[in-house]
């Protein structure tokens, strides 16, 4: 299997990192590695290609861009740990739902000794914990290559997510690992994630 790389691009903004991910996956071959990039951005509200723009409810002075993801609207801002998978999954011979499937294990994997027991939903994709949601899952797949991710909330500011209907879900309540046990640092989560990816798509 071609290795899969990682990179730690720190705090960065949203716009450039999608267009960097766009250069990336119109460029790589055949040849190239998968990639994780692992990154935080300044607070920015984000509508995916298709999504209602009804469920920006009062962004404020937040800035909102709307992104070629799927899904509805989001949010990501310093303190959320966004792993962005640059993935060729005809390579990998995965669909795009087992992609999200694993995604979603990947996290709840994570989490699990923390000792916080979270799932995905089909109807819904991302992973929960009891009726909130802790990560948020978007990806788009063009020349059969993945790229966007999921966004991981870890040790944030929730309040903006009350000025949105999180991924088109009115009142859904959003939560954090700050919330529900004791994590060290988002370094440390980060360590965590991708030590399940690298089993998860060896």
């Amino acid at each position: 299997m071609t290795a899969l790389q990682s990179r730690n691009l720190g705090l960065r903004p949203l716009a450039d990192v999608w267009a960097e991910m766009q250069r990336f996956t119109d460029t790589r071959t055949g040849a190239t590695p998968d990639e994780l990039w692992f990154v935080e951005h300044p607070p920015i509200f984000t509508l995916g290609m298709n999504a209602d723009a009804s469920h920006l409810v009062d962004p404020g002075d937040i800035p909102v861009l709307q992104i070629d993801r799927g899904g509805q609207v989001t949010y990501h801002g310093p303190g959320q740990l966004v792993v962005y998978t640059l993935i060729d999954i005809r390579r990998r011979k995965l669909t795009v739902r087992s992609l999200v499937e694993t995604l979603e294990t990947a996290v709840i994997d994570t989490v699990a000794p923390y000792g916080v027991i979270a799932y995905g939903r089909r109807d819904a994709p991302g992973v929960y914990v009891g009726d909130a949601k802790l990560a948020a899952v978007g990806l788009r797949v063009r020349r059969h290559c993945a790229y966007h991710g999921l966004a991981l909330n870890v040790r944030m500011d929730l309040e903006p997510y009350q000025r949105i209907n999180p991924c088109g879900f009115e009142k859904l309540e959003i939560t954090q690992l700050s919330a529900l046990c004791s994590v060290n640092s988002l370094s440390d989560v980060r360590r965590d994630l991708e030590w399940q990816f690298r089993q998860k798509l060896a």
